[in-house]
């Protein structure tokens, strides 16, 4: 495609009006003067929390570490609700930022891009959106989430359903009465989990469909004390030192006695904590030796094999959700807010798709491969996402030589630092692949993000640069780097979105980067240190035609 004129209309296009592309426009706009437009397919700001809104919708990060920490005064000012915050906070925290910042102004909704385009001679990115609207830009960046591309398996006869049928990732707006229906759910993931208790209140009865069980560490929801969110306030720089330096992202630090130097007593008691204490903690604050020993990922996995026969009162039920294989620490643990007990209710029953597989949707419900069949009068499909590559390939991005992003990684994606992929100049992406992305609180990850490709870009002002890229060879020894730190871990051998299991068809590769945030954060400074080592910068005069 050429340009019409050598300038672009814009600086900057962001795609995407969540965490990522609020932050950018305030970043670039308000602070660097730059000229931005946000275009976002949804009607309203929010993101995947925009989308998200099932019965039982809510964060797993605590919500005070669960935001912004770039502006100290809107951070002491909010008051959360709750301990993990809910889908309709999270909206009402984002409307809060986008007031404060003079946001919507400059953010296109109802507006999905469906391709953007290189041109090579202008150095700018023409973006097409589905209202037919095009725009160029000197820099295009991506806050498309990696939780976005939603994932509806092809079931054969899902048309000829007679009933009603619902996506977690596409909940309607309007409310959704399921009082006394048959319902049938599909999936055991994050958002079936937190739902699952939520329908199970008020259908007359629930069918839960599971293909491969997980381990759900309890949530402990609640309110927090006023105290404690007193103390937390008087702690800023304290509060987000621990984030920021926790390996994922959140203020937590492993044990210090390490796993095969504590006694079965001492590990008992450590575990029994953060179980009583709930959330990600158990993780994250216990030990972080199973990430690596298949022996020490066995340990613990039989304490919460032991909390499921407590919890779940029909010994066969228990058995089916209990994981048979590599599952602990290398597969998100979704919170458990009434999941299991829920299973000791009359109405509600558990149906191991694993081994018997759905064969078809039918007019009134699903047939498995065996034959049986169950009537239903909802489906609710809790199918999870196309995780992290997933948005970006849905997108027709062609860069030098019209190359499509999508078969440049048709074997997996290849970027530098999760930001750049090489041939695509000026091209962004905030948490992108091989970044540490969902291996990390994601607010945390986005702000280092932003304020990286910001300094980028400031420095390519600075240089009298037209051109920002990444260099063919630095990112070649970030994906070989990529790979061996995730072999170095069990995360590559279990089936799970980190690898693209979850899709049919999908090249298995391991999607995010391990160093941990604060270990990725020190690549990213030490790359800035030494010049910007990795990427390209050519100046204009040098792109200027002959």
């Amino acid at each position: 495609m050429s340009s019409t004129s050598t300038a672009p209309q814009l600086d900057a296009v962001v795609i995407g009006a969540g965490f990522s592309g609020l932050y950018l426009l305030h970043k670039l706009r308000n602070e660097m003067g730059l000229s931005v437009r946000v275009f976002e397919a949804g009607s309203d700001i929010g993101g995947t929390w925009f989308w998200n809104r099932y019965p039982g919708a809510r964060c797993d990060s605590e919500s005070y570490v669960y935001c912004y920490s770039f502006d100290e005064k809107m951070w002491q000012e909010w008051e959360w609700s709750e301990r993990y915050p809910q889908q309709a906070e999270v909206l009402t925290y984002f409307d809060h930022v986008a007031e404060r910042f003079d946001l919507r102004r400059d953010i296109t909704f109802n507006s999905r891009v469906l391709a953007a385009t290189l041109d090579e001679a202008a150095n700018t990115w023409t973006v097409r959106t589905d209202t037919g609207e095009e725009i160029t830009a000197r820099y295009l960046i991506t806050g498309v989430g990696c939780l976005s591309a939603w994932n509806t398996p092809p079931f054969p006869g899902l048309e000829t359903f007679t009933g009603q049928t619902y996506f977690t990732g596409l909940w309607p707006h309007e409310p959704v009465d399921l009082t006394g229906k048959r319902v049938g759910l599909i999936g055991t993931g994050a958002s079936g989990v937190q739902t699952m208790p939520r329908i199970a209140e008020v259908a007359a009865d629930l069918t839960v469909f599971q293909r491969t069980p997980n381990y759900i560490i309890p949530a402990r929801h609640g309110k927090v004390p006023p105290e404690l969110t007193a103390e937390r306030k008087r702690d800023f720089a304290g509060v987000w030192e621990r984030t920021r330096n926790g390996a994922f992202g959140l203020p937590f630090q492993p044990e210090p006695k390490p796993l095969f130097e504590s006694t079965d007593a001492e590990v008992e008691a450590v575990l029994e904590k953060w179980w009583e204490t709930g959330g990600l903690g158990f993780l994250l604050g216990s030990y972080l030796e199973p990430i690596f020993s298949v022996e020490a990922n066995q340990r613990i996995s039989a304490f919460l094999d032991r909390k499921i026969r407590e919890k779940v009162n029909d010994p066969a039920v228990a058995d089916l959700l209990t994981p048979k294989k590599l599952t602990y620490a290398v597969k998100r643990p979704p919170l458990d807010s009434g999941f299991y007990e829920a299973f000791n209710e009359p109405h509600v029953h558990l149906v191991d798709v694993g081994s018997n597989p759905i064969a078809a949707v039918t007019p009134d419900g699903l047939r498995l491969t065996d034959g049986t069949e169950y009537a239903v009068d909802v489906l609710v499909f809790a199918t999870g996402f196309d995780a992290t590559t997933g948005t970006l390939n849905r997108i027709d991005i062609r860069g030098r030589e019209g190359q499509l992003l999508r078969e440049k990684w048709a074997g997996g994606p290849r970027t530098y630092l999760g930001l750049m992929s090489a041939g695509y100049p000026n091209l962004f992406m905030i948490t992108g692949p091989q970044s540490p992305g969902v291996l990390s609180n994601m607010p945390v990850s986005i702000e280092q993000h932003v304020e990286f490709v910001s300094a980028i870009i400031g420095t390519a002002a600075e240089r009298g640069a037209e051109i920002v890229e990444a260099a063919p060879e630095a990112e070649d020894a970030w994906v070989v780097h990529n790979e061996e730190a995730a072999n170095a871990t069990l995360f590559p051998l279990a089936d799970t979105t980190y690898t693209g299991a979850n899709i049919a068809g999908k090249v298995r590769a391991f999607l995010p980067n391990i160093d941990t945030v604060p270990g990725y954060r020190a690549r990213c400074e030490e790359v800035a240190a030494n010049g910007y080592e990795g990427f390209v910068f050519t100046p204009a005069s040098a792109t200027a035609p002959a």
